[in-house]
């Protein structure tokens, strides 16, 4: 069994942060610290321990944010002796967060210098929301940086829905601000970096479909191999929901001439199986035709409706009056992020990006 997430935060990693701190600062009140912050710690969820951890860094270290961030960035590791690293600095960027943003440059400051040692994409996300303009100011001045870290905090801090930390609402209504930053890291030499880009722009798609897909076209032609993965996963929510610039952008364009069939092969499920299907797809036209073939399963939710939800499936070239079968299989069983409905379902097939097979399959629970 999976060691819990909290655990990632424990009493013995309060007490080496202590130690490392007290060494930098000889004022600092260690016995304090360790108190506060390990207090009651075994009850307490990962995110609650790495504020009882920030609450006690306010606590103890001094009430001057720059003096406070000077004792900070000192303990952090620095030429082969060590310190302040991994997760112990979740808490610390929770603290800049909280005391930090009256002082935007000291605070952005130590996120960059922490960066290398932890991600700063949650503490730097406050100074974004507080003051926007300053900020990208300042992380605009990070993308010709020599760490790779701080590239990607660039890219990654400034990303409008970052899953696990706070969203930027000003970003998500216009994320033109931050288009500079990926423009100039689109081909950074680490994939760590260009992954970053790609997941930032498939953000900014689920607000902004036709900006992204213009962007992609644009930085598209004469593309490296690395560039064009880097577009294609960028593109990726725009793909499963057939928007035509993004399709059109890698060469899907519309098939009329196309005709796909489909068949269930397991029209009862048994929840814990799989569903298995064969479709047909026939090229009737006189020229070939890439096609970027999906399929969307609406699953009954729980008021009897469906949704759907798209799945890949491959791409392929079909040649003229060329005809192909293809199978696939697809689990019905336990995922923690959807709950299973006994009844009708259905299926599409989507060929570049329109649905031009459907079938019906009912799914038995036990």
């Amino acid at each position: 069994m999976a060691e819990p997430l909290k655990n990632l935060l424990y009493p013995g990693l309060v007490e080496r942060m202590a130690g490392i701190v007290s060494t930098v600062d000889a004022a600092f009140d260690k016995s304090r610290f360790i108190d506060i912050a390990a207090a009651g710690m075994d009850a307490l969820e990962l995110m609650h321990r790495a504020q009882q951890i920030r609450d006690a860094l306010i606590e103890t270290l001094p009430v001057d944010f720059p003096q406070a961030a000077a004792i900070l960035s000192a303990s952090l590791p620095k030429d082969g002796r060590p310190g302040l690293s991994g997760w112990e600095l979740l808490p610390v960027n929770q603290f800049i967060a909280a005391k930090g943003l009256p002082h935007l440059d000291i605070g952005l400051w130590l996120l960059k210098a922490l960066t290398p040692h932890f991600t700063a994409e949650f503490g730097i996300r406050a100074f974004i929301h507080s003051d926007q303009d300053r900020a990208l100011a300042t992380i605009r001045g990070w993308v010709g940086d020599p760490n790779h870290h701080v590239r990607r905090l660039a890219s990654e801090g400034t990303r409008p829905r970052l899953p696990w930390a706070m969203r930027l609402p000003a970003l998500i209504r216009d994320p033109k601000p931050i288009l500079p930053i990926l423009t100039a890291l689109i081909d950074d030499p680490e994939d760590y970096v260009r992954r970053s880009v790609a997941n930032s722009l498939n953000d900014i798609a689920k607000d902004h479909p036709d900006l992204v897909a213009a962007f992609v076209r644009d930085a598209i032609a004469g593309a490296s191999v690395q560039r064009r993965q880097l577009l294609r996963h960028a593109s990726r929510t725009l793909l499963k929901k057939g928007h035509g610039e993004a399709l059109a952008n890698f060469g899907f364009a519309p098939a009329p001439a196309v005709r796909a069939d489909l068949a269930i092969e397991t029209p009862v499920v048994e929840f814990g199986t799989q569903l298995r299907m064969a479709v047909t797809l026939v090229n009737a036209g006189q020229q070939p035709q890439r096609l970027m073939i999906d399929y969307a399963i609406h699953h009954r939710k729980a008021n009897g409706q469906l949704a759907p939800k798209v799945f890949k499936w491959t791409s392929l070239t079909l040649g003229s009056g060329e005809t192909i079968s293809l199978t696939r299989q697809h689990a019905m069983r336990a995922i923690t992020t959807r709950q299973y409905y006994a009844g009708g379902h259905s299926v599409d097939i989507l060929v570049n990006g329109a649905v031009l097979g459907r079938g019906d399959f009912q799914l038995a629970m036990p």
